[in-house]
């Protein structure tokens, strides 16, 4: 759905940025659209990480209910990208302090990628707004500027 909506975008000034789940999903649109990528703590298996939540389970920031059914867990294998084909476009950032995924499998998942690997850190990358400026100069931006 969302390549469908994007296929006409111009890709030479497209980016995408990405964490988590929301990095995987990223990685994907930048292997499809050949653009620029931001990661965030990228999920690099998600296939195999969610597989053991299929069935009823709670969201993550909620009690709310909802069923994780195992077609999703196929549709995530089938979509990962095999390699990356472009490594200069993609920008990784990387917490090894990050308490819900391995920082050693991220950073080989992305290697010869640009990648900034974080001492310490959180999943959340509760310091993002110290990386916006190298995230702004990697996607070629500027605050203010309209591109």
């Amino acid at each position: 759905m969302v390549t469908k909506r994007i296929a006409e975008w111009p890709r030479e000034h497209m980016a995408v940025v990405g964490s988590s789940l929301g990095g995987f999903y990223a990685s994907v649109v930048a292997e499809r659209m050949q653009c620029r990528v931001v990661l965030l703590n990228p999920a690099v298996e998600p296939a195999r990480d969610l597989a053991k939540y299929i069935g009823e389970t709670t969201a993550w920031h909620s009690d709310d209910k909802f069923f994780f059914r195992e077609e999703f867990v196929d549709e995530l294998r089938d979509m990962r990208p095999v390699k990356i084909t472009r490594p200069e476009r993609y920008f990784a950032i990387i917490a090894k302090g990050d308490e819900v995924l391995d920082w050693r499998e991220m950073a080989s998942r992305y290697e010869g990628c640009h990648i900034k690997l974080l001492e310490g850190g959180d999943h959340a990358l509760s310091d993002f707004d110290d990386h916006l400026p190298e995230i702004l100069h990697f996607l070629q931006l500027a605050p203010g500027r309209n591109t």
